[in-house]
């Protein structure tokens, strides 16, 4: 029988998440967007000039710009979220482009504020929060601020990149439509002559159908399709690029790695790591793909077959996955675990049902004062509960935060989320690995562990060392075009892989095109690695050591950008300015691979 998806109106609201806790409606949204625009911008703008006053003024200001921010979450939240799961809805297309206008004109609000905090200097500043009762939580963003200041430039400067922050970054967005609203996938026939939809919120169940033949139409139909607005997606990418070196250079930095790490607090040769360690241990990765060529019993491992299921598929029906991902997070005590299912299974955390027109992927979308909502196609499978602990552990970590610290210290940027994601998949995989002896099960879990080691600890540092050269062929003056992209991604998947796995170099080239969010967010994707090397080492803690190293973890999340990310892991017993943690990563991984080869015989 053929496969079709249902649209977003035929979904049952059980299977979406509360939308309605943000505002009732769009009209309740315009309403509010009406009103920060014509209160809390003024409320702001109000205070231009004035902040060398005194530090009652300035805490002032403060204040009225935070209230400004916690209402703006809600409102582009409201926008990501209505937009994400059905991307032909152009009313909803409507709204987030309004959200994006409306928050660079926040970002040109509030330009004046760092320059003049430049001209009154940090030591006033600090003599100003320790005098100042209403400025007692702002010593660590004080810390914050006084790193930024050599890249921070004149008022006006200031505003004009506010301004220019929605132009600028809508090329992102244009590649986005492409890829999830306007990209034609020809169905996908299997072995039986059935035809299946291949769609965004469909193809990674496709790719992992134990049907070959699917699986090889499904990656045709995909990775052609992506193929076929190469060119236009070429042309976005060249101009994403170019608006990173242009931003870094317009922010003194060096170059647009510093420009990316350096605001997050990361030492650049924190990037450099995961690429040395990932290139030195690549070899893990190829005694896996033989160990898996030989259980498929093919002559030649295709790229289509890198997820090709190596046991009978577990059904997990979504009740079941929330039970096994609180066993698996029960070393972090009943408070966190009654959190979680609260949430997932009474508040209406997570959009789980597939939908046409519903974007691939996954992630966890939260604002300091709302639920931490979760965006997800769920399937029934071990594949679908791990990306529900993922997700899981992003929400908890904005719950835990919000809960310990003030609305200043709420966000903690992309280096920290990445661990908690994937320190939850990494307990619940050793939970089940525990309490499953069956070796169909056994083989079932680590297949999910290294698909998902794929894409953190294969596919992520491989876009990374594609990301840094596009960077530095723009920043020398070079040009970017779609066929020069296509080959080098295939010269870095050939590499990858090894020589054991059989690629189509056109097709397994388009791999840069399939990531509209990822090359768009300037070396986003190392951290994925970064962020599953610190998550197992701090989950290998915890099913060693108990209860020191569990309160050591949830001190790490409730800390949220309370502390610079490099000393928060410190405290929690990881250093990230070595190779170490990757490198036990690795080991990992090597582990899996030795044990899959015991369970397969």
């Amino acid at each position: 029988m053929p496969t079709t998806l249902p649209t977003r109106s035929e979904v049952p609201r059980a299977e979406t998440w509360d939308l309605e806790s943000l505002f009732p409606d769009d009209d309740a949204w315009e309403a509010a967007r009406a009103a920060l625009e014509r209160e809390s911008l003024p409320a702001v703008e109000a205070f231009r000039g004035r902040l060398a006053e005194g530090p009652a003024v300035l805490a002032s200001y403060l204040a009225a710009e935070e209230s400004l921010e916690l209402a703006f979450g809600r409102i582009g939240l409201y926008a990501i979220m209505r937009a994400n799961v059905d991307s032909g809805d152009e009313s909803a297309a409507a709204l987030q482009a309004r959200a994006q206008a409306l928050s660079a004109r926040i970002r040109a609000a509030v330009s004046f504020a760092e320059p003049e905090l430049v001209d009154i200097g940090v030591d006033t500043l600090r003599h100003w929060i320790e005098q100042e009762s209403g400025l007692g939580a702002y010593g660590h963003w004080l810390d914050r601020f006084s790193r930024r200041v050599p890249h921070l430039r004149s008022a006006e400067v200031q505003e004009v990149l506010g301004l220019a922050s929605a132009p600028l970054g809508a090329i992102a967005g244009i590649h986005g439509v492409l890829a999830n609203a306007e990209l034609g996938f020809r169905p996908a026939e299997d072995s039986q002559g059935n035809t299946h939809e291949v769609a965004q919120a469909s193809f990674s169940d496709l790719v992992t159908s134990p049907d070959r033949t699917l699986r090889r139409n499904a990656f045709e139909s995909y990775t052609d399709a992506h193929l076929g607005r190469a060119k236009t997606m070429a042309a976005c990418l060249s101009a994403g690029v170019q608006r990173d070196a242009f931003l870094a250079r317009v922010q003194r930095y060096d170059d647009s790695l510093e420009a990316a790490t350096a605001p997050g607090h990361i030492p650049s040769s924190v990037f450099h790591n995961v690429i040395d360690t990932f290139r030195d241990n690549v070899g893990v990765w190829h005694r896996y793909w033989r160990v898996r060529r030989a259980a498929l019993k093919l002559d030649r491992l295709a790229e289509y077959d890198v997820k090709a299921p190596l046991a009978e598929p577990v059904d997990v029906p979504f009740d079941q996955a929330v039970e096994w991902i609180a066993e698996g997070m029960a070393p972090l005590g009943d408070e966190y675990v009654s959190a979680l299912r609260r949430g997932v299974l009474e508040e209406r955390w997570v959009d789980r049902a597939p939908n046409r027109g519903k974007r691939l992927g996954a992630f966890s979308a939260g604002r300091y004062d709302t639920k931490p909502f979760i965006f997800m196609s769920y399937a029934d499978s071990l594949f679908s509960m791990s990306t529900l602990a993922h997700e899981l552990g992003h929400s908890m970590h904005k719950q835990l935060t919000s809960a310990a610290q003030p609305a200043i210290y709420s966000g903690y940027g992309l280096f920290l989320a990445e661990i908690a994601s994937n320190f939850n998949q990494a307990l619940v995989r050793a939970h089940l690995l525990k309490t499953h002896p069956d070796p169909r099960f056994q083989v079932a879990v680590i297949e999910e562990a290294m698909s998902n080691f794929h894409r953190y600890f294969l596919i992520m540092p491989t876009l990374s060392r594609f990301e840094l050269d596009i960077h530095q062929r723009i920043e020398a003056g070079q040009a970017l075009t779609a066929d020069g992209l296509i080959e080098r991604t295939a010269d870095l998947l050939e590499e990858a892989y090894g020589g054991e796995v059989e690629i189509d170099r056109r097709r397994a080239g388009s791999l840069w095109a399939q990531f509209p969010t990822h090359l768009y967010s300037n070396f986003y994707p190392y951290q994925y690695a970064t962020g599953i090397a610190a998550a197992h080492a701090l989950a290998d803690a915890v099913l060693r050591e108990g209860e020191p190293a569990a309160a050591r973890y949830l001190r790490l999340l409730s800390s949220g950008g309370h502390g610079f990310p490099i000393d928060l892991l410190r405290e929690a017993g990881i250093d990230m300015t070595t190779r170490e943690p990757i490198e036990r990563a690795f080991g990992v991984l090597d582990g899996y691979v030795s044990r899959l080869e015991q369970l397969l015989g």
